[in-house]
């Protein structure tokens, strides 16, 4: 069976990860992407319709050149028609876009073209790969695919994915000079950077008589274990090393590797908080990750990843955006109440929420917080400020754990000050 892949999106993970795989594969007849940055898709149609992505090991970064590729701008009337009869033929369909919400925005939407091409019989089945960072996203794009679906057309199933593989965009032309970068094309001062780690989960699915194009992806029954592993795990440890290096004045992740009391931390809170509350919540699994030794595995070798020298991950990118990870369900609180809840306390990843809600209170030039909820992070802190600063980040929701939160931040806020000294 050959193949065609049509993605929509093309940021790291659909060029880096999901192209770079079905070029590689050699089993695929076209490769096709929906992008809506025009100077991005003219850029790799004059590159003869490709494109580099640089992949960083352990000890070298390497170019590999990837191609052909069509990018389609659904905005233009040709490129639609040909995003549609794509779609019509594709065995693969991948979503890595910024949010699930994009699934819904434009005219059309993704959704729609999406139903459009699955009203096809032209192939044998499709399987549709949501590569979002939301652990619902399968099923919020097939929700919103059935909006527009009629009765009829071709088998499918939708896939969750848990994509650990760290990647980003450099645009600075000095740090694309200084880490010896490939652009994505000659003349697009812009570079995609990759790590060269591939251990890619997705939902296990069968169709009769059908065979997916890429085959490297492990299939899991189940897919919520494993992603709670990567927010909590992967995704907490990941953001509190930054919200404490960017409080220590690093500038990249790499520059922790030699600070002994801060990856100390980190493997702390890695193993003995988020760690040790997911193997008891999980080990009903029988799943290696769940195990003492498969974890410690697991965590040790993400460390060393995030502070890989080639991938020179920047401090400043991932501290963006402190509101969205301080909400209750997200990598900080998240990870807090699954430890709460497995009778563990997590002392170090407190430190990290503290950090972050440091970051927020800083970065606040325009006065977004309500003057009366701040205070200078080199005060004591307040209960009843606190308190009322975490319902104004949570919009008003609450927690059954909010009293231990609070008792623990406030340990965190003495704690952190000792910590920086």
């Amino acid at each position: 069976m050959r193949h065609i892949l049509t993605g929509f999106g093309f940021g790291p993970i659909q060029a880096g990860l999901f192209i770079k795989e079905a070029f590689e594969s050699g089993r695929f007849d076209r490769l096709v992407v929906a992008e809506v940055d025009r100077a991005l898709v003219n850029a790799v149609r004059r590159n003869k319709n490709s494109y580099t992505v640089n992949v960083a090991g352990d000890s070298d970064t390497k170019q590999v050149r990837i191609g052909p590729v069509e990018l389609k701008d659904p905005s233009d009337a040709q490129d639609l028609s040909e995003l549609r009869q794509s779609l019509a033929l594709s065995t693969e369909v991948v979503t890595a876009l910024p949010s699930v919400q994009d699934y819904d925005r434009g005219s059309p939407t993704v959704a729609e073209m999406i139903a459009a091409g699955l009203q096809s019989n032209q192939v044998d089945g499709t399987y549709l790969y949501a590569a979002e960072n939301d652990n619902r996203a399968a099923e919020e794009l097939e929700r919103c695919v059935q909006v527009y679906a009629r009765p009829g057309g071709r088998p499918v199933r939708y896939l969750n994915t848990v994509i650990g593989k760290m990647s980003r965009v450099v645009d600075d032309p000095d740090e694309i000079r200084a880490l010896d970068l490939a652009p994505i094309t000659p003349d697009l001062p812009r570079a995609l950077l990759v790590e060269e780690f591939n251990h890619i989960l997705v939902t296990q699915a069968v169709l009769p008589g059908f065979a997916p194009g890429l085959a490297l992806f492990q299939a899991k029954e189940d897919l919520l274990p494993f992603e709670e592993a990567k927010l909590y795990g992967h995704n907490a440890v990941h953001a509190l090393m930054a919200y404490l290096g960017h409080l220590r004045g690093y500038e990249r992740l790499t520059e922790l590797a030699g600070d002994d009391t801060l990856m100390s931390l980190a493997e702390n809170a890695f193993l003995h908080e988020s760690g040790a509350a997911l193997r008891r919540k999980y080990a009903h699994l029988d799943d290696p990750l769940f195990t003492e030794e498969g974890f410690r595995a697991y965590a040790e070798d993400l460390l060393r990843r995030m502070t890989n020298p080639f991938l020179a991950d920047r401090v400043a990118r991932v501290v963006r955006h402190p509101l969205r990870k301080l909400q209750p369900k997200d990598r900080f609180f998240g990870t807090m109440a699954l430890a709460l809840d497995q009778d563990i306390e997590p002392t170090n990843i407190s430190l990290g929420a503290v950090a972050a809600l440091q970051y927020l209170l800083a970065q606040d030039t325009g006065g977004e917080i309500p003057s009366a909820l701040r205070w200078h992070p080199r005060t004591s802190l307040e209960p009843d400020r606190l308190k009322s600063l975490l319902q104004w980040v949570w919009s008003g929701e609450t927690s059954r754990h909010s009293a231990a939160f609070l008792s623990h931040l406030q340990q965190a806020w003495s704690g952190l000050e000792k910590l920086l000294l």
